[in-house]
């Protein structure tokens, strides 16, 4: 997962499959995409994908998400490439655990804060600090672009309303999570089980993509509108896949989840074998335990 290609958004095409390779095909012509190297497949509107090329993705453990106009809203996925589920009940333990919960917050901010001691402040402390923080980085990647800035403003039901800078952040922000998403769903973790936000069926995604915003998505935004690119949005999508890759981004997200979960490479494995459960140890599954005494 950490040596994979972030994502390839694709829209108005026909998605299919030739030998082991995956075919794009649209007005322009075919593309012959390897789909082991890509951790997520974006499926934009009017494209279409065959049986045989979801067959290949599988196999080839790529995430494939279908999403709206310009990625900016998720609809559906496939099933992800992790096959245990040793990262879900890893993580399972700390949201359910508040002491554990608010360590592993605790974790995150302290990536964010790299060179401050955040071991013993509360979660509303945390929060006040993210976003003094956040304010700052919107005043000087505007001050470093030359952009206009006032605040952060958009309507998720109306993209269009927005003004460029805003329309490349909620961009940005939309490509940002679906590689997170694609590296949790990857691991085998569960996208649903937030730490710090909670409630939507990918708060976790929120959780991961938040430590990385403010050094890929933002800067990418303001470097999208500040270059006058017709669709803003579109150009800052190609520059967050740009600096996912300047950034080693897969492998960063890959070993801070590890650390964050405290999970080890060998928890990291595919070879699983399904079980039941029991209250002292676990048990083997398809087997008939009717003669059980």
């Amino acid at each position: 997962m950490g040596d994979r290609v972030s994502f390839l958004y694709a829209e108005r095409c026909v998605v299919n499959r030739d030998n082991n390779a995956l075919t794009i095909t649209d007005q322009r012509g075919v593309a012959y995409v390897p789909a082991t190297t890509i951790a997520a497949l974006l499926l934009g509107p009017g494209s279409r994908v065959t049986y045989a090329a979801m067959a290949l993705l599988g196999d080839a453990g790529c995430s494939v998400t279908w999403v709206g106009e310009r990625g900016v809203r998720f609809y559906a996925s496939g099933r992800p490439p992790a096959k245990s589920a040793r990262m879900a009940e890893a993580q399972a333990a700390i949201v359910t655990n508040q002491r554990r919960r608010l360590d592993c917050a605790r974790k995150m901010y302290g990536l964010r804060f790299p060179d401050e001691d955040v071991s013993q402040l509360t979660m509303a402390q945390l929060r006040g600090r993210e976003g003094a923080r956040m304010k700052k980085i919107y005043a000087r990647e505007a001050e470093r672009t030359g952009v206009s800035w006032t605040r952060r403003s958009y309507d998720p039901s109306d993209y269009e309303s927005s003004d460029p800078i805003n329309q490349a952040l909620t961009s940005a922000s939309a490509a940002l999570y679906g590689v997170a998403h694609a590296v949790i769903a990857g691991l085998g973790f569960v996208p649903a089980l937030g730490v710090v936000h909670s409630g939507t069926d990918r708060s976790f995604v929120y959780d991961i993509a938040d430590l990385y915003k403010a050094e890929v998505a933002i800067p990418a935004a303001f470097d999208a509108a500040s270059c006058g690119a017709s669709s803003p949005g579109v150009e800052a999508r190609r520059k967050v896949r740009d600096k996912v890759v300047e950034r080693r981004l897969m492998p960063r997200m890959v070993a801070d989840l590890k650390y964050l979960m405290d999970v080890s490479d060998a928890d990291l494995i595919t070879d699983v074998e399904l079980m039941l459960w029991s209250e002292l140890e676990t048990i083997a599954a398809g087997v008939n335990w009717s003669e059980e005494s």
